[in-house]
């Protein structure tokens, strides 16, 4: 008789029975971000409708919209020039009825090695799209975590990472999460860091090429149309088994566009 227990990680228990909303840092406004955030949304309303606190989002994005974000990312004509995290948080707020807010510089240190205002929150989710920007996010999460105060403890990073029709999604704990005695289940206390368990792969894969697309159709050439969106709405699936569950097999997958195939990735 096979008795191997199931691999598990349980959810920290604050998410599920805050006393507030949830803070929730979301790093990249731009064709993944900028999705993620209208999943956010969707989250946030179901969570709500289900007698819990929601999410309260902060959107870090220094870019500006240009013409060559229109089609692929959640911008309108009309929204050419302004920064990506204030349009988008805009419409949320006016959408929802939420309170979100933009941060229009970027999720790093500055030249002092100060680590930004507001860098805390419970979940950080980053949608960048280089690993430097990753292996930042990182190192400033490792320091904010072993700062303890009691406000925003931050316990989950999700990173959404794609090439032109591949990507991959990742949750990292920061830090160990008290797991329940389980009769059951093999529980996972601590999941490792992207940048930790996949960082040469993350080297590896960057493309060389990260200069900025002037139009649509050249954007097109780096990113298929919908490799964003199929991440977005199975990274966001697995955000939301966190608090649906109350658990999780699985800490992430690979997924090919290119010939409909995704392989989950087990917590241990």
């Amino acid at each position: 008789m096979n008795t191997t227990k199931t691999a598990i990680h349980f959810t920290d228990n604050y998410l599920l029975n805050p006393t507030n909303p949830i803070s929730v840092n979301l790093i990249g406004a731009g064709g993944t971000g900028s999705k993620v955030l209208t999943a956010l949304m969707e989250i946030n309303e179901s969570l709500i409708a289900l007698g819990h606190a929601g999410l309260q989002v902060r959107l870090w994005d220094d870019d500006v919209i240009t013409s060559a974000n229109l089609g692929r990312q959640r911008f309108a004509e009309s929204e050419t020039g302004l920064y990506k995290s204030v349009a988008l948080i805009n419409r949320c707020n006016r959408w929802a009825g939420t309170d979100w807010k933009a941060k229009t510089v970027k999720f790093e240190k500055d030249k002092f090695g100060r680590i930004p205002e507001k860098a805390r929150a419970i979940i950080t989710i980053t949608c960048v799209d280089n690993v430097q920007a990753r292996f930042g996010v990182a190192e400033i999460l490792k320091e904010i975590s072993y700062r303890r105060h009691y406000q925003d403890e931050p316990k989950y990073w999700l990173d959404f990472g794609n090439s032109q029709d591949t990507g991959q999604v990742l949750l990292s704990t920061i830090g160990e999460i008290k797991q329940p005695n389980s009769e059951k289940y093999q529980t996972v206390a601590s999941l490792p860091f992207v940048t930790d368990e996949f960082g040469e792969l993350l080297k590896q894969s960057e493309q060389e090429d990260n200069t900025p697309s002037c139009s649509l159709a050249e954007a097109l050439e780096h990113q298929d149309l919908f490799i964003n969106s199929s991440l977005t709405q199975m990274g966001c699936s697995l955000l939301w088994n966190l608090f649906r569950r109350g658990m999780t097999e699985y800490k992430g997958f690979f997924h090919n566009l290119k010939d409909f195939r995704t392989h989950p990735i087990k917590v241990a």
